[in-house]
């Protein structure tokens, strides 16, 4: 992973060029969502021709944001751009179809925050201290002196708030702060945002809560906490991907637990887990322990996809974090 470029670079790509697609990862969070849909408002501002895309498109939640509209899911057919940016995604197989659907672009744009970023790309900016992607993208708008508008803002503030847990997480620095000061100053009405993001959840995703809790389990002398979801639990209470968002923090925020995990059974033919990690302490790095299995993120927020069943999978990764307990 390295930064091959500046903002300056960047900022002559997007003025030079006229057609766009801004892509972000699969089932895509706050981060994911509001950093792609701000951009491409940034880039409408500016005259641009500009599709926005993601393999699983909006996320139901989230469709409140002003600009969420434009998100599409890839077509089968692919399309011609003179410019693909991927935002917020440390791998290009987590875009999912999208790549495929991009034809004859003559220049890839990777901007990230993920310390597991493999640098793909023509001009790639990655900043591992920036505890949103969001927050790098506010800081290319003010140095380029583009366009931000309160539907830009609102969406910067999406993405900051939820990947720094509502400013909770130790990521979030002094500058973060100097940054939402600047976009209230925007526009955005901090309590409406708040209480879309944090404070409005359907029945399904408190029905599904209750059944994970029945699968909690305590391991390392209390200091790994995890549950487990399988898709015939989702299905009886009704629970889509986007119902699973943040529940992983019920456990991460139990008194002892060191390390909490979220296994859940994926509909993929071949039977992967998506593994979901976070660790209070940045000895345990979760980041490290996911590449063991394919995955990556942050050292104290990271996933994988592991091909195998759920019991296999819960053996083989609660094992992997025991060892890097025991041998910090």
């Amino acid at each position: 992973m390295s930064t091959n470029c500046t903002f300056a670079q960047i900022t002559e790509a997007l003025r030079t060029h006229q057609r766009f697609v801004v892509m972000s990862h699969l089932r895509p969070d706050g981060d994911a969502t509001g950093c792609a849909v701000a951009l491409a408002l940034c880039l409408k501002e500016m005259g641009k021709e500009v599709a926005v895309w993601n393999h699983d498109g909006a996320m139901e939640k989230l469709r409140f944001l002003p600009g969420s509209e434009l998100i599409q899911k890839p077509p089968a057919e692919p399309l011609d751009f003179d410019v693909a940016i991927a935002l917020d995604t440390s791998t290009q197989p987590r875009l999912g179809d999208c790549p495929a659907a991009v034809r004859n672009a003559k220049l890839w744009i990777n901007i990230d925050h993920h310390i597991s970023n493999t640098g793909y790309g023509n001009l790639v900016y990655i900043d591992s201290h920036a505890p949103a992607a969001g927050q790098i993208v506010f800081e290319l708008i003010r140095a380029a002196g583009l366009p931000l508008t309160a539907a830009i803002a609102d969406n910067l503030w999406a993405a900051i708030a939820t990947d720094t847990g509502s400013f909770q997480y130790s990521n979030t620095t002094a500058r973060t702060f100097e940054i939402c000061a600047e976009l209230i100053a925007a526009g955005v009405n901090v309590g409406k945002i708040s209480e879309h993001l944090f404070q409005t959840h359907p029945r399904s995703r408190l029905e599904l809560l209750r059944a994970l809790l029945n699968t909690m389990q305590f391991t390392c002398d209390g200091r790994v906490a995890s549950f487990a979801l399988t898709r015939a639990t989702a299905a009886e209470v009704g629970a889509g991907p986007e119902d699973t968002e943040g529940l992983i923090d019920t456990l991460r925020g139990t008194e002892g637990v060191m390390v909490a995990v979220f296994f859940e059974e994926m509909e993929f033919p071949e039977g992967r887990i998506r593994v979901s990690m976070r660790s209070k302490d940045p000895r345990y790095n979760v980041c490290k322990i996911c590449a063991q299995f394919g995955g990556g993120g942050h050292v104290l927020a990271a996933g994988a996809r592991v091909p195998g069943d759920l019991a296999a999978v819960e053996a083989k990764v609660l094992k992997a974090i025991s060892d890097a307990i025991q041998h910090p």
